[in-house]
């Protein structure tokens, strides 16, 4: 009668003793999921965050190569501020296809009557626009009958503020102009500059009978090209672009294409893809310690079987294969699973908030998501599995003659130290290198390896001090701090878990208060009521004797205003440049630029000397400081700005530190005045209202002006702020749902630490209750136990969470300051006594209701 081989066979006799170890691994999975549920649920929380952002940036991104062409508003575009194409420019441009050109600025709409304005963003379009895609009008008429003769179509939240209807008229600059239909939305609204107010479109005939388009007048003049259904391929489209730049060097045009039709946005979207991807890591990370949990569990109940296999001759090594071989297996279902999850995201957040995204979401998976989010579960899978999986290879024979385990483990052999090591480099380096800047991957990789190892330590003490303090007379008291000390208690895996996720959520609250506060409350005293644009320098002596006339007392400034675009620095043209992520938005599109005999309010020369008055040398350039170093610009370097289509080389003089907070006018670059001054412009103005000035009189004053000087458009200030807020409270909204991701994964280790003491507190529960313990009492030394571990871990992470927001605030957002807000810090601990309650309250109800004696036969 043949007999099977047994595992002594398998393992010592066969051919191929590694395919034996698996073999051997894959029958032992035949007990199913049983202990594997939080292992599986941490890795897949922390992949399904990962690839969900990876999936959602892949179809961000398929959006924009198939709707570029619609927000672009063609295949190409070109522009430039102030200065119209010319004709030979237009025969440029022209030669490569279909051509539309628009102009927008900001301006303000009147009523006839004077009686209430409002700023808007006038864009002034040709009969070939759009080129792609529609402009959807509310009742189905057609946009360009609506534009023609002097019509308008209007936001319906300048009709709102005005008080008008389809059919009523408003004032734009010189002239009068009909609402003829409201607008619903435009194709390529998403390439424009942040706007400030509602959007109205007129014909380009309409805007020149406004008189507002004047030398010097901010305005922003774009070409946009359709080269049909055989449009070029992205490299093709980069070498028309360069084409148009050598044919015409000196005009000054920015461009773009539809393969990236707006770079803010790009930027914007890869920036919070950066973010939520460390979001990810940081869930990852703390669902280690679940990981890690749930493998010593994994072992523990394995120990008969593991000294089975010792008596039958297998090495520590092969017993470590064959359950690293099970592990694996979870591994693969969890990261399986999250990439699941992930992949649907997109999906999800289109249906939700897709009307609200820059571009619609269209599915794509690239296999760079899919792969990137696969390898940091693998990894961080076998960073937390390996140091407990190296417990089995200290197990012994003798294992099988006692009943007991060792209490105290021996550190894993040299090798698992030395590819645990590796795997925290290989994480750290892949974390650094799909990260930009680098230094947030550097900050936020240190500080949560910092926060983990903190509170790892924290627990270890928890532990020591409650096994020395002395017990209370109090029972449930003693009890709890007896279970605080145990040596398989909840302490180390709740304060770890629960720590760093309060920590980050701390972190995040107060580095938002901060910024709101700063943005918010933190407006200088001195800080101009209005900024007034587009002021004619002829004009602004009657304008100011205007103001002050009507309200005694009010402080103005001006300053020449002029918009240009950075073409090269140090003779190397602005394409060619690697500028870190934090400077390349001073290189993309053009600039305010200024000139000025003395420096600027809010700025102080830090390097080199400001020019002389009168100065009529060759041009020099005052560069803010902070931007001239990420740029590695210095005293003697030149820089190139085209303005009005004209190329203008200065040499950087000194370098300014600014105040921006102090809303004082100043600009990047500050050229002496004898570079600009013939240059046609007008002035930038702010004004400063007496602190008592009554609301009344400040809304009489901004209608007198909007009367007299009809080109002028004012922008209140904190208008202007409120309306970034909207924008930045969104943002930070998102950020803190993000951030709660990590909470969840700490919940998830918290759930795994209460199953796995499960057993343990039963027969506790059980043994109490039989000799006369009442539930309240085993209830209240749960709840006190509970509530002893929240407040130690709570009050770390407040420690730690308010020093990650310093140092974020100090080192990462440019030294803005720091605001402790005690609601920031209250709302996290309110967070924490919540889960702390949920789920100890649950595992302790659980188990006061096992039944006795089915547990006291089972012992």
């Amino acid at each position: 009668m043949a007999v099977a081989p047994g595992p002594e066979a398998t393992i010592a006799g066969s051919s191929a003793p590694w395919l034996a170890l698996f073999r051997i691994g894959g029958r032992e999975l035949r007990g199913g999921l049983k202990g594997f549920e939080v292992f599986i649920a941490c890795l897949a929380l922390g992949v399904m965050v990962i690839a969900a952002v990876g999936a959602l940036g892949d179809a961000l991104s398929a959006g924009f190569d198939r709707q570029g062409k619609s927000i672009l508003g063609g295949d190409l575009a070109f522009a430039r501020m102030h200065a119209r194409a010319t004709a030979d420019e237009r025969r440029v441009i022209e030669a490569l296809g279909r051509t539309s050109e628009t102009s927008t600025m900001r301006t303000m709409a009147r009523r006839l009557d004077g009686g209430d304005q409002a700023l808007v963003e006038l864009k002034a379009v040709d009969s070939a626009y759009p080129l792609v895609g529609d402009v959807v009008i509310d009742g189905g008429s057609t946009f360009a009958a609506d534009i023609a003769g002097g019509g308008a179509v209007a936001d319906a939240m300048l009709l709102e503020r005005l008080g008008l209807k389809p059919g009523d008229r408003f004032r734009l600059g010189e002239t009068e102009v009909q609402v003829s239909a409201i607008l619903k939305s435009e194709p390529d609204g998403v390439a424009d500059r942040l706007t400030y107010g509602p959007r109205v479109f007129v014909s380009l005939a309409t805007l020149e009978k406004t008189g507002l388009v004047k030398p010097g007048t901010l305005v922003r003049w774009r070409y946009a090209v359709d080269q049909g259904t055989g449009s070029a391929n992205r490299d093709d489209l980069k070498d028309i672009r360069e084409g148009v730049q050598r044919a015409l060097p000196q005009s000054g045009f920015s461009s773009l294409d539809r393969h990236d039709p707006s770079p803010q946005v790009t930027r914007t979207l890869e920036r919070l893809r950066q973010f939520l991807v460390l979001i990810g890591l940081a869930s990852l990370l703390i669902g280690g310690v679940g990981i890690a949990n749930a493998v010593a569990t994994f072992v523990d109940k394995r120990i008969k079987v593991i000294a089975t296999l010792r008596s039958i001759g297998a090495t520590g090594r092969q017993i470590t294969t064959i359950f690293l071989v099970q592990i694996l297996a979870m591994s693969a279902l969890g990261i399986a699973l999250g990439l699941a999850l992930g992949a649907l995201v997109p999906g999800v957040v289109d249906k939700v908030i897709g009307e609200a995204m820059p571009v619609r979401a269209e599915f794509s998976v690239s296999l760079r998501s899919l792969m990137m989010a696969t390898t940091y579960g693998v990894l961080v899978a076998l960073l937390f599995a390996l140091w407990p999986l190296g417990r089995a290879e200290h197990v012994r024979a003798s294992v099988l003659f006692r009943d007991g385990i060792q209490s105290a483990w021996p550190w894993p052999r040299k090798g698992i130290l030395l590819t645990t090591a590796g795997l925290v480099a290989a994480l750290f380096g892949l974390a650094l290198f799909t990260s930009e800047p680098k230094t947030l991957a550097m900050f936020a990789f240190g500080a949560l390896v910092i926060m983990l190892g903190i509170f790892a330590t924290l627990g270890h003490v928890v532990t020591i001090a409650a096994r020395r303090v002395p017990r209370p007379a109090w029972p449930e008291l003693a009890l709890a701090i007896r279970n605080v000390g145990a040596p398989d208690g909840l302490t180390r895996s709740v304060i770890l878990s629960l720590g760093t996720g309060l920590s980050l959520l701390v972190a995040v609250g107060l580095v938002n208060d901060s910024l709101v506060e700063e943005l918010k409350g933190r407006l200088p005293s001195n800080s101009p009521d209005y900024f007034l644009l587009d002021v004619p320098k002829q004009d602004y002596a009657a304008l100011a004797a205007r103001i002050t006339g009507k309200i005694p007392g009010t402080v103005l400034t001006d300053a020449p205003m002029l918009r240009g675009r950075l073409v090269k620095l140090k003779d190397t043209p602005v394409e060619d440049l690697k500028a870190p992520p934090e400077a390349q938005w001073v290189l993309n599109g053009d600039r305010g630029l200024s000139y000025a005999n003395e420096v600027p309010e809010g700025s102080k020369v830090v390097a080199g000397t400001w020019w002389d008055v009168g100065y009529n040398g060759p041009p020099l350039v005052s560069f803010e400081a902070d931007l001239a170093k990420k740029l590695n610009l210095a005293l003697g370097d030149k820089v190139s700005v085209n303005v009005l289509g004209r190329n203008l080389d200065a040499t950087i003089a000194n370098l300014r530190e600014v105040k921006w907070e102090n809303l004082a006018i100043n600009f990047v670059m500050v050229f002496s005045p004898n570079a600009l001054q013939a240059a046609p412009h007008n002035l930038l103005a702010t004004v400063r209202l007496p602190a008592n000035t009554a609301s009344a009189a400040e809304i009489e004053l901004v209608r007198d002006l909007g009367k007299t000087f009809p080109a002028v458009s004012a922008i209140r200030v904190r208008d202007a702020i409120n309306q970034f807020n909207k924008i930045f409270d969104k943002v930070m909204t998102a950020v803190q749902v993000a951030g709660s991701v990590t909470l969840a994964a700490g919940a998830l280790v918290l759930a795994g630490a209460l199953a796995t003491a499960q057993r343990r507190r039963i027969l506790e529960a059980v043994i109490l209750k039989t000799i006369g313990a009442r539930r309240r009492q085993i209830f209240a030394a749960h709840a006190i136990e509970y509530a002893l571990l929240a407040l130690a871990a709570a009050v770390v992470a407040v420690l730690l969470g308010t020093i990650g927001a310093w140092a974020a605030l100090t080192w990462l957002l440019d030294e803005t300051p720091f605001t402790f807000s005690l609601a920031a810090v209250l709302r996290t601990l309110a967070l924490a006594c919540g889960l702390i309650a949920a789920f100890g309250g649950l595992g302790t109800l659980a188990v006061l209701r096992a039944p006795p004696v089915p547990v006291l036969r089972g012992q």
